[in-house]
């Protein structure tokens, strides 16, 4: 699950992004989201901050610890979709081995690798 600022924005993000489906839905009356999407049946969920529960997101703690990882059949075209969604590329130090592979920075702060097995 990927703690938020903005729930409902970063789904539509997610949505407009990756092509997610917004498989379930729960939003409070002070707007605040807990969603589950779906990228080609890979699921995740998404869910506004909860400081009181000890949910933060990346923006609360100047970075996050995790990277997601997202295995799709065309890489190149996920990030020409994403680019034009502001999010930002992030050079890798080395190249992969056996993928090709590249990792981006969404506007909420989490980390993403995209990519496929190499033939």
């Amino acid at each position: 699950m990927l703690s938020v600022r903005q729930g409902a924005r970063a789904v539509e993000f997610y949505k407009a992004a990756f092509g997610a489906v917004e498989v379930y839905r729960v939003e409070a009356p002070d707007g605040a989201v807990v969603s589950r999407l779906a990228v080609d049946g890979a699921e995740f969920w998404v869910a506004d901050e909860s400081p009181e529960h000890h949910n933060f997101s990346p923006e609360s703690l100047g970075g996050g610890s995790v990277r997601m990882v997202l295995t799709v059949p065309d890489p190149d075209a996920m990030f020409a979709k994403g680019s034009r969604r502001h999010w930002r590329r992030v050079p890798e130090r080395s190249p992969p081995c056996r993928w090709h592979l590249g990792r981006v920075v969404d506007p909420f702060g989490h980390h993403w690798e995209i990519g496929r097995p190499n033939p």
